[in-house]
């Protein structure tokens, strides 16, 4: 029987400072702080959204179930260790949907199930 994904009930507090690292290699450095800062802000007000629907919207490619990162989420799955809620910047008519921490975990979770509702901040 699989086992059921259990989230935190908020995102930890380094997958903020990785969305900032990974939002400054596509905009600037200062861009990536003030968005780093609406994510904290917005971390009490978790959104769900399906694993399919994030990867469309981000135009993301579904990573292999052997990618190493995908593998430890599933293995932390598989013990019933919660996952911490992925961090998404809305995009525009312009840009996609930005995952900006996360992107493992979204893997993991559609391999699971691609209708897996997954808790998230988005801003």
């Amino acid at each position: 029987m699989p086992h059921a994904l259990k989230w935190l009930p908020k995102p930890e507090r380094h997958d903020f400072q990785a969305a900032e690292d990974y939002l400054s290699l596509i905009m600037s450095p200062a861009q990536a702080a003030i968005c780093r800062g609406q994510l904290v802000a917005a971390q009490a007000d978790l959104v769900h959204r399906k694993a399919k629907d994030i990867l469309r919207a981000s135009q993301l490619a579904l990573l292999a179930m052997d990618n190493k990162h995908v593998q430890a989420d599933l293995h932390k799955v598989a013990s019933d260790t919660p996952l911490s809620p992925i961090l998404l910047l809305r995009g525009d008519d312009a840009h996609p949907l930005i995952v900006a921490d996360g992107y493992h975990r979204v893997c993991a979770s559609y391999w699971l199930d691609e209708n897996t509702d997954i808790p998230c901040v988005l801003v």
